[in-house]
């Protein structure tokens, strides 16, 4: 969501939660030491870190520290903030909506919000939810035109996002282009409470946390600034030179059905795992979601609300990532079960320290 953040702390502690195999005893762990390499120097306060690996075994990691403050380590799979993960959750209820026969993959925006998406070169009446969910309606993006202590403090209602967003004229004409902007899915989030009359918040918990059993993953309620199980602090800074502060609380509103939930490394592995198994959308709604298109010349591609990235040891793995300010995620599952997210307590400032994050997942799932 936010601007980059990066913080170096002296002091690192590193835990590993589940007790290593005889085998992984006599060698060093490298998911371990990848998590110790991020909070060093100039990375974030904490990582934390739950891979499921061939052997079917789920291990948990944790490296640096939870609170600058106090010098508290880090909860071992604490809650964080999964910014745009909630993506996925948002388009699995929007395409179990399709297969109810309630909306339409192909049917125009106005067919369920009459008027609503009007711009400069904006029109619902052009729009598709489908491109709503790949980021092909060339709708612009809002968050850079919200400052970090509004951010803080403020509750948005969605339709206050879309005022934002739509002083900007539009990227590109619907389905000439792909752009990644949380717009897309702000108004996904209002289409499904179009036309199930509850709350975006109420069809996810019920949908997909419950019917999961995801028990530490949730939507913040209104006005809900905190976090609510043990979790290390995240923190933000501006820019490379700005003071770092404690961004742990903040008014997640700002990112709603874009990226607002809250969850852990293992509930978030437990989502894609079941996503990708079929447990979640029927088998044609399903494909649908893994149909990609390219993101530039990274090699990944993006799907409806859901990515696909290349590994090194061959194949791809599904999953999504997100930031918001105090926290960054990245992972992702294997069509053969195999998964891994990793989280840390700052959006880094230096792109270097994402790419080595997203390496390292490389690593966890190719181990």
């Amino acid at each position: 969501m936010a601007t980059a953040v990066a913080v170096a702390a002296g002091v690192m502690a590193t835990i590993v939660v589940a007790p290593p195999t005889a085998s992984a005893a006599a060698r060093p762990d490298t998911v371990q030491q990848g998590l110790n390499a991020l909070v060093r120097g100039d990375g974030p306060p904490a990582a934390l870190a739950s891979v499921k690996g061939r052997d079917g075994r789920t291990r948990t990691y944790t490296a640096g520290v939870g609170d600058l403050a106090t010098g508290a380590k880090v909860p071992a799979d604490g809650q964080v903030r999964i910014g745009s993960n909630t993506k996925t959750f948002t388009a699995v209820v929007v395409l179990q909506l399709v297969a109810e026969g309630k909306i339409g993959l192909d049917a125009e925006v106005d067919t369920y919000l009459p008027g609503l998406v009007r711009g400069k070169g904006i029109d619902g009446r052009h729009i598709t939810v489908r491109q709503l969910l790949q980021h092909t309606s060339g709708l612009p993006e809002y968050e850079g035109d919200i400052d970090d202590d509004t951010m803080r403090h403020r509750y948005f209602e969605p339709r206050e996002l879309l005022d934002v967003a739509f002083r900007h004229k539009a990227d590109f004409a619907p389905g000439k282009g792909w752009n990644y902007s949380s717009t897309n899915y702000v108004v996904a989030g209002l289409i499904v409470q179009r036309v199930t009359g509850r709350t975006l918040a109420a069809e996810i918990d019920q949908r997909v946390v419950k019917r999961l059993g995801l028990r530490h993953t949730y939507f913040p309620a209104p006005g809900d600034r905190a976090i609510r199980e043990p979790h290390p602090k995240g923190y933000h800074r501006a820019s490379a030179d700005a003071p770092l502060r404690d961004s742990t609380e903040i008014d997640p509103s700002v990112a709603w059905a874009a990226g607002g939930m809250i969850s852990t490394n293992s509930d978030v592995n437990r989502f894609f795992t079941a996503l990708l198994a079929g447990r979640l959308l029927p088998a044609a709604q399903l494909a649908e979601m893994r149909t990609t298109v390219p993101i530039g010349n990274t090699g990944a591609g993006y799907g409806l609300g859901l990515m696909s990235r290349p590994l090194s040891c061959g194949g791809v793995y599904w999953g999504h990532g997100g930031d918001i300010n105090g926290y960054e995620t990245r992972g992702g599952v294997t069509d053969d079960g195999r998964a891994a997210n990793i989280a840390v307590t700052a959006i880094p400032t230096d792109e270097a320290v994402t790419k080595r994050l997203e390496s390292l997942v490389d690593t966890a799932l190719c181990r």
